[in-house]
């Protein structure tokens, strides 16, 4: 039963999920099968404990009907009853937290059943969780749309000389989150393309159009206007700018999910510019990730994403920011998800020794780690490699070309366009130690082979500045 789909399921649940899902299968509103409150608190007893066979199906029925030979087909029909369970309080989760939702449904509900006492506070309550709304995105004008609306239904109805006074609300309200959505999917398709990724949006010149204006006064749209922008004339650089500072104005009236979104917009930007040469996007990718971590919008579910931690690193190391990079390193730790967080935490840290050429902790760091993640794992051995270089310690780096080359050769999982630049680092790396320093004819040689390389070199930065350096 480890592989079933209830199981996994709840093997996503954390300790408070487990309390809380507890509540609410017990509440008889929800369900009213004892044998359901059963049958999940044996599966929860299996997955906190080590002992496998706890959630062996047999088990679990022999503890639910001692008597009774085991029925595949009940037993799935419980799983199926559960996992509804599960999914109906999946769902209530996000509902209950969804303050501006419930407000407007209290308005629909009050005048479907035409609670008359009701009206003026239900609409106090929609007001108040209004103005007390962190955002300001797309959803937000939903949702007041979706109050305007029902407060629409209930005093057309009820007064029906002034029915009309909020129409101009609702027409506004839903205007802008069809632009703003609109907007947000057409970036979405810019950001993407592939040469099979050909869509057709539908009254996109007027989705556009309406843009120029209403990003004058509507943050959501004029941070996607923007994006837009980048996109469509890239070139132009004070349409990032102008990005950058929009973001830094009207970040925090966005959720974690939908920051993500709009600052990896703008990271992206700057990531493009700093490969093409402009090396100044580099501080300009630290400035936008600064902010990214200060409004905080950057952790998603309280954990910072090793993708965006490493890009961090990267950054602040190249700009030389050692005392600072550190300080984050080991702050941040604990931020990661505990899945990766130490294979995340050593790598970075080892990055930063070797920017600081501290080689022995580098050495110390990696020499006996194998990573899970086949790209910190790569990255790791590029950089041992490296750094037995720099300091001569020829029989461990001999050592490692050949462990590194068959392990190479060995994973299968392993995709090409990863392999061979790591194939061709060794390969290189063995006809530098050869050249003697001063070679000129050799050097060229070794040059020329390196520009005509078709599949790429990792880390050919650094061969390079070694070849260079055999130079003089």
């Amino acid at each position: 039963m480890h592989n079933n789909k209830l199981i996994t399921i709840l093997k996503h649940f954390d300790k408070s999920d487990f309390n809380k899902f507890g509540k609410y299968i017990t509440s008889p509103y929800f369900n009213k099968s004892q044998q359901l409150i059963q049958f999940f608190k044996l599966i929860e007893k299996g997955i906190n404990s080590p002992k496998e066979s706890l959630l062996k199906k047999e088990n679990i029925w022999l503890k639910l009907f001692p008597s009774q030979k085991y029925n595949d087909v009940r037993f799935r029909k419980l799983s199926s009853d559960l996992l509804k369970l599960i999914e109906d309080y999946l769902s209530q989760q996000i509902y209950d937290k969804d303050k501006l939702q419930k407000s407007a449904n209290l308005i629909n509900s009050v005048g479907e059943k035409g609670i008359k006492k009701l009206y003026s506070s239900a609409i106090r309550i929609a007001n108040n969780e209004t103005n007390k709304h962190p955002y300001e995105d797309a959803d937000f004008y939903l949702k007041q749309f979706q109050i305007q609306k029902n407060y629409f239904e209930i005093t057309q109805h009820e007064f029906k000389h002034s029915a009309e006074f909020n129409i101009n609300e609702i027409d506004k309200n839903l205007t802008i989150f069809f632009v703003s959505e609109k907007l947000r999917y057409y970036c979405t398709v810019l950001s993407q393309k592939r040469k099979d990724f050909d869509y057709e949006l539908a009254m996109l010149e007027d989705t556009i159009e309406f843009s120029k204006k209403l990003a004058l006064i509507v943050p959501t749209i004029s941070i996607y206007y923007q994006i837009y922008l980048t996109y469509k004339e890239g070139e132009n650089v004070e349409h990032y700018y102008k990005l950058k500072n929009l973001l830094k104005e009207h970040g925090l009236k966005f959720s974690s999910i939908e920051g993500k979104t709009i600052y990896d917009s703008a990271i992206n930007y700057c990531v493009k510019k700093n490969n093409l040469g402009l090396t100044h996007f580099l501080e300009e990718l630290f400035d936008v990730y600064q902010d990214y971590l200060s409004k905080e919008l950057i952790y998603i579910n309280g954990e910072l994403d090793p993708f965006h931690f490493k890009n961090i690193v990267t950054a602040s190391l190249r700009l030389g920011k050692y005392e600072w990079t550190e300080s984050f390193i080991k702050e941040i730790k604990n931020r990661l998800p505990s899945s990766s967080r130490e294979n995340a935490y050593t790598f970075n840290l080892a990055r930063l020794y070797w920017y600081k050429k501290e080689h022995d902790k580098v050495i110390s760091l990696l020499a006996t780690v194998e990573y899970e993640d086949i790209v910190y794992n790569l990255s790791a051995k590029a950089m041992l490699l490296a750094t037995y270089y720099e300091t001569d310690e020829t029989e461990p780096l001999y050592s490692l070309l050949e462990s590194f080359r068959a392990y190479l050769s060995r994973r299968k999982d392993i995709p090409e366009r990863y392999k061979k630049p790591y194939l061709n680092l060794i390969k290189f790396t063995k006809k530098l130690m050869r050249i003697i320093i001063g070679d000129s004819i050799a050097i060229e040689r070794l040059k020329i082979e390196i520009e005509n390389t078709p599949d790429g070199i990792a880390d050919v930065k650094w061969l390079k500045e070694k070849i260079a350096k055999l130079e003089k």
